[in-house]
């Protein structure tokens, strides 16, 4: 079993950020996992993606020409990203900032306004980890108990004071 994520958005978005934790989260429940960061030259404000793959056997490729599931955090990622969703898969968008168009019927689309969301937490940073929330239920090898470990992992030593914002993000996307 794998799972195969793609994650966009504009640089200073979390998108790098959102893949670190799923990898992490991967490695937390014992599996082999891919983490591939691609970023333009300016990275704060340029394209930012990244494709994590989890599998509960040895990865062969770390090429994804079609994802399981994917996060756009952005317009320009929903754009280019959206023909890369496999049928039967999976796609969340902020829909703060997300227009849903053009549409796929093969696929399902989780349209969740992130932002919003986020600055109900207080702070509208968070809104790339309300999305990982809210793709979490879509995920076969990754789960809420991964991602709290991984979490503690990656933030838990530089700023344990954001560790708590971040997994009520993360709640919120998956109760939305």
């Amino acid at each position: 079993m794998m799972d195969k994520i793609l994650l966009a958005g504009f640089g200073g978005q979390g998108v790098m950020f959102i893949g670190k934790v799923l990898a992490y989260s991967g490695m937390a429940a014992g599996h082999e996992v891919c983490w591939i960061p691609s970023y333009g030259p300016e990275m704060r404000g340029g394209t930012a993606n990244c494709s994590v793959l989890v599998a509960d056997e040895e990865i062969h490729s770390p090429v994804i020409s079609q994802a399981d599931a994917g996060i756009v955090l952005n317009q320009p990622s929903y754009d280019r990203f959206l023909a890369r969703i496999k049928p039967g898969g999976t796609l969340v968008a902020n829909s703060s900032i997300v227009a849903l168009t053009p549409k796929r019927e093969d696929i399902t689309v989780i349209a969740v306004e992130a932002t919003e969301l986020a600055n109900e937490i207080g702070n509208s940073s968070l809104a790339n980890m309300v999305c990982l929330g809210a793709l979490l239920p879509a995920l076969s090898l990754i789960n809420l108990d991964s991602v709290q470990k991984a979490m503690a992992e990656v933030i838990g030593k530089k700023k344990p004071e954001l560790y708590d914002l971040n997994v009520a993000a993360i709640s919120k996307g998956m109760n939305r």
